[in-house]
């Protein structure tokens, strides 16, 4: 199969990647196509994430190609950003899923796992033997987990026992391990736990009645004197600082993700628009329905734009915490805006499923919300602007 730009990448972003990276994509591509997306709003109605795909996906390299222990072939953080944008044009709850093996799992224990853990874990993850989950977020601490943090971790001798709630955690219904992040009872300071969850006192459970990611599937955790063994302690997790240097890399990953369901909106207007015979003409003749393509395509290259330069400062070594926030707050706000016009150019056939836009339309909101509001993160980009904190 022969590399083909898509064409809302209007600029031609996609050509500063190399031909292997290219044949990857185009690889990743037709899979998403013939595979998934036939599947896809099916799954998003009966609220049921699609298993078969896993391991294809892993197959085609979707959560090994960030790490030195299992990626395929040197590759570029552009390229990995394109990844979860393919994913995302096809289904933001696919990619959601992806985003949490891969950026999440794989990325906390690659970011703050000892090496031992890292020649452990991430080949399983890699290869889709294993799900992984990531429990941050709680019930009552979710922009302030920093401070807000109520899961608890106690040592005694060489095992520690958890107790605690998670909430909103994807993956975490059929998960073989989540991460548990949770505050040290002697010092106070948040670590992070590799936990196998068919250990005694851990359990899942479905949050239904979404809106919103439907495929997904999100669970209230509970933990109940869960007793890990201190290998399983991440060893370079000793404090929030070491959660946030994963909060970082995932926070670039979800603005791609946004790009990507823009995109996936864009792409079925577009293909509406030619289709669609009002007034005599093809609805892609009239001028209002051309000013509402023009203004998502524009947004779209805008994005594009910004995600590219974050993610090539990162292969350089200068992205901070602000850039990634600016990334995420920008490209997810103006994904909101794009799924709408989008859906607005279907009318009424814009808020049934056949047509895909109302999928993009209802999943955008969950990625405008997730991995930092845009409130918390517009709070991270003010206090580098003006050297001040403003989060209380």
């Amino acid at each position: 199969m022969n590399f083909e730009l898509l064409p809302s990448d209007f600029f031609g972003y996609e050509n500063l990647l190399t031909d292997q990276e290219k044949t990857a994509l185009t690889n990743l591509r037709a899979y998403l196509e013939s595979d998934v997306r036939p599947i896809v709003n099916g799954c998003w109605e009966r609220a049921e994430f699609p298993a078969e795909v896993i391991r294809p996906l892993a197959q085609l390299g979707a959560y090994s190609f960030g790490w030195p222990e299992t990626r395929p072939f040197e590759n570029s953080a552009v390229f990995r950003g394109f990844v979860a944008l393919e994913v995302a044009r096809v289904d933001a709850s696919v990619a959601t899923f992806v985003g949490v093996q891969n950026g999440l799992a794989c990325g906390t224990i690659a970011a703050t796992g000892s090496q031992e853990q890292r020649d452990e874990w991430l080949p399983r993850l890699a290869s889709g033997e294993i799900v992984g989950a990531f429990g941050l977020t709680e019930p009552f601490s979710g922009s302030d987990a920093a401070q807000g943090l109520r899961t608890t971790a106690t040592r005694t001798g060489d095992t520690w026992l958890l107790n605690g709630e998670k909430r909103w955690i994807g993956n975490a219904t059929f998960s073989d391990i989540t991460i548990i992040w949770a505050k040290d009872t002697a010092d106070g300071m948040v670590k992070g736990f590799i936990v196998p969850t068919d250990t005694a006192g851990y359990s899942a459970t479905k949050i239904d009645g979404k809106i919103s990611l439907r495929a997904v599937q999100n669970a209230d955790i509970v933990l109940e004197n869960v007793v890990v063994p201190e290998r399983n302690r991440l060893q370079n997790a000793n404090s929030f600082r070491d959660t946030a240097k994963v909060l970082r890399l995932t926070r670039a990953e979800v603005a791609w993700a946004a790009v990507g369901t823009s995109i996936g909106a864009y792409e079925a207007a577009v293909a509406y628009a030619k289709e669609r015979v009002q007034f005599g003409k093809e609805i892609g003749g009239h001028q209002l329905v051309q000013d509402l393509l023009v203004k998502s395509l524009g947004n779209i290259t805008a994005s594009l734009g910004m995600v590219v330069r974050v993610s090539q400062m990162l292969d350089e070594g200068s992205q901070r915490d602000e850039h990634a926030a600016l990334a995420k707050l920008y490209t997810t706000a103006r994904m909101r805006e794009t799924v709408a016009w989008c859906r607005e150019l279907f009318g009424g056939n814009g808020i049934v499923l056949d047509y895909d836009v109302a999928r993009f339309f209802a999943d955008a909101e969950a990625v405008y919300s997730y991995e930092g509001t845009r409130e918390m993160n517009t709070l991270i980009v003010g206090r580098s602007i003006t050297g001040q904190a403003a989060f209380v």
